[in-house]
């Protein structure tokens, strides 16, 4: 955080390139993923995209991120007016470098 942020110090000189090993993309929301192995670090930047523009960015740091989709398991059904209806959360993408920075991370779910 302190290098992205300008805090670190000067010397010695810190340098951080985010090189995406993968991208995916579900609607507006693009999933990029990379790993530098030298410093033990994985990345996964989530950005959502509004008419070809980043309007919002979510960045995360070892941590294993599983993307879900929320959507009802009757789609085109009707819904019976006394029940409720069951939802289905499908898992759709899931982070493959987390295991690479060589020590355990927490894991988060995104819902898109």
């Amino acid at each position: 955080m302190r290098i992205l942020t300008g805090d670190a110090p000067s010397s010695p000189p810190f340098e951080f390139e985010f090189v995406p090993l993968s991208v995916v993309s579900f609607g507006p929301t693009v999933i990029a993923e990379g790993c530098d192995s030298t410093r033990s670090i994985s990345w996964i930047h989530a950005w959502t995209v509004t008419h070809g523009i980043i309007t919002q960015v979510r960045e995360y740091f070892n941590t294993s991120l599983v993307v879900t989709r929320i959507g009802n398991s009757a789609v085109g059904q009707k819904k019976p007016t006394a029940e409720i209806s069951p939802v289905h959360c499908p898992s759709v993408w899931e982070s493959q470098f987390s295991g690479q920075a060589g020590k355990s991370v927490p894991g988060l779910v995104l819902a898109i």
